[in-house]
């Protein structure tokens, strides 16, 4: 939990972190001092959720990564307290969290520009014909000093031809990047080895990480310039908006190229959206007119009664929300009268850079 671990290093009075990696004494030391109201700050996984985490006096939750967490989850977390002040953080917010946002009662705070001294991120798409090319480019960006992903849709081989994480770094460390130091990591490593493959990463002792989406968050390395994702088809445009984000985090110009061989009209044009845009809200704003914002818990109840899907005028061919939907998702029951906001009126797409 690197964001924890910066807190802590602020000195912040009793601020406790409650990672997976504690001991069992550790985590029923932290729930006693939670339901004492020893520790006035809690920073945790999903581990804080459960029934038997119950806190003094909650007062303020703040959810990071809120795509990670359920509706449930988070009004389970916000209901550990009596009116509970709720805050959800996303770099990008999800089809449903869009929908919510557009109709239910949020508000919305947007930080829409860069860092100081960081570049735009060049995204491009290419086929798997480019992967010679892709490959001088990052041995390049290596020579330099600079570091690099690959991320693959699986851990091990299958029947299918997508790119596996193990295989793939070995037949890498062979081929195109011989001489290399290459690094891997995938969620069925223990969470031992993961820290110890991302601290090579870190320190730079490990040049080119070859990963499944394990990385999507939490992982910050500003020498890291170039991101490859293979079978880019496979994800969705949250995880490539999030993947893309792990570089860019330093002054150096960096780079993502999305490799896919996919036929189809709608993978074509989302990945194209990961080209055009690179704002969280545009890339939501299209994977919600895409593909939708789902089916809300009362929806299909209304279907099944055999009421037809956008007859309502709820926009994007979707009912509308029935009022303070969202607010009790949220932990607040909505109080009397009180009403949610109403629903406002093959080729290749881009080229290796040289």
């Amino acid at each position: 939990m690197p964001h924890c671990k910066n807190s802590l290093q602020a000195q912040t009075p009793a601020c406790a972190c409650s990672p997976a990696a504690c001991t069992a004494k550790e985590k029923r030391q932290i729930k006693a001092d939670l339901l004492e109201g020893n520790i006035h700050i809690a920073v945790g996984t999903h581990a804080l959720i459960q029934n038997d985490v119950e806190f003094a006096n909650l007062g303020l939750v703040i959810t990071d990564e809120q795509h990670r967490f359920g509706v449930q989850q988070r009004a389970d977390l916000a209901m550990k307290g009596e009116e509970v002040h709720t805050l959800v953080m996303s770099a990008t917010p999800i089809p449903r969290t869009l929908a919510m946002m557009i109709y239910g009662d949020l508000d919305i705070s947007v930080l829409d520009e860069l860092p100081p001294g960081r570049q735009e991120i060049r995204t491009d798409v290419v086929t798997s014909a480019y992967h010679a090319r892709i490959f001088r480019f990052l041995r390049a960006a290596l020579d330099r000093g600079e570091q690099g992903y690959i991320v693959c849709p699986l851990v091990d081989e299958g029947e299918s031809e997508m790119k596996a994480a193990t295989a793939y770094a070995a037949q890498l460390s062979e081929t195109e990047l011989f001489g290399y130091n290459l690094g891997l990591l995938h969620g069925k490593m223990t969470p031992k080895q993961k820290d110890a493959v991302m601290q090579a990463f870190a320190r730079g002792d490990v040049q080119v990480l070859v990963a499944t989406t394990v990385v999507e968050v939490g992982v910050d390395v500003p020498n890291a310039t170039v991101m490859i994702v293979e079978n880019a088809e496979r994800f969705g445009l949250s995880q490539l908006h999030q993947l893309r984000g792990r570089i860019g985090r330093g002054s150096a110009k960096s780079y993502c190229i999305l490799v896919s061989d996919a036929k189809g009209d709608t993978a074509r044009q989302r990945l194209l959206t990961m080209k055009k845009y690179s704002d969280g809200f545009q890339i939501a704003d299209e994977d919600l007119r895409l593909r939708g914002p789902g089916d809300f818990f009362w929806q299909a109840a209304a279907r099944s009664a055999g009421a037809a899907t956008g007859r309502y005028g709820g926009g994007y061919g979707h009912p509308a929300p029935v009022p303070g939907l969202c607010r009790y998702h949220f932990g607040r029951r909505p109080q009397s009268g009180q009403t949610g906001k109403s629903a406002p009126a093959d080729g290749n797409t881009g080229s290796v850079p040289p």
